[in-house]
């Protein structure tokens, strides 16, 4: 895969979850211009997903019905679901920087994200919110979104809100920083166009990192 193989739009994916609890939809196209049309019928939550397309320069169209008459957890959860296997479904992880970063402020809150493209999943997560909801939302549900999606993207991923004092500016600057990091990530490094990132705790039990890279060479 070539720059112009991602500049011509072809990291693009479209995925459909259906449930007995929800149905959602999303189309992504990671070398977008920060495009979103959504409806999942939690406005702050919309919110959220628009700092992702936003600051990660990426398209993309989310639609979910849930069963909101009981609570957001379904909904919530499942659209962190489908955003994941979106995203593994459209990145050739060919060339890409594998690993991104950002420290985000808003104000009195900072936080940072840090993701690895490594196939392995794992969540990591300290926030600790000001209060327990915004508006009516539960804060507690993005952690369940962010567990969603690193298990079906199958990435490690690590948030920490260093600080913050309104629960508002503590999630906005997380996705925020989020969609930074993605960003990062999955960008293609010119430099090493043909070369899929590879981790060295893959390594088989007979392999020296010194064959490693004689075998990522050849």
């Amino acid at each position: 895969m070539s720059e112009s193989d991602v500049l011509s739009g072809t990291r693009q994916a479209s995925v459909e979850r259906n449930t007995k609890e929800t149905q959602v939809a999303i189309s992504i196209d990671l070398d977008g211009s920060g495009q979103l049309e959504v409806d999942t019928g939690l406005p702050f939550l919309d919110h959220m997903l628009d700092q992702i397309a936003r600051h990660g320069l990426m398209n993309l169209s989310i639609k979910a019905k849930g069963d909101l008459e009981i609570d957001a957890h379904h909904t919530v959860e499942d659209i962190g679901i489908t955003l994941g296997q979106a995203f593994a479904k459209a990145l050739d992880k060919t060339g890409i920087r594998r690993y991104g970063h950002a420290y985000v402020p808003l104000d009195e809150a900072l936080s940072r994200v840090v993701i690895d493209f490594s196939g392995r999943p794992g969540l990591f997560y300290q926030v600790q919110f000001a209060k327990g909801t915004v508006g009516s939302f539960d804060v507690d549900l993005f952690h369940e979104f962010f567990q969603g999606f690193v298990n079906h993207a199958l990435v490690t991923l690590h948030i920490d809100n260093i600080r913050g004092k309104n629960a508002h500016h503590q999630i906005e600057t997380i996705f925020k920083a989020f969609g930074r990091a993605v960003r990062m990530a999955v960008e293609v490094d010119s430099r090493a166009s043909s070369v899929i990132p590879v981790s060295y705790t893959h390594l088989r039990a007979h392999e020296t990192l010194r064959y490693l890279v004689c075998r990522v060479l050849l």
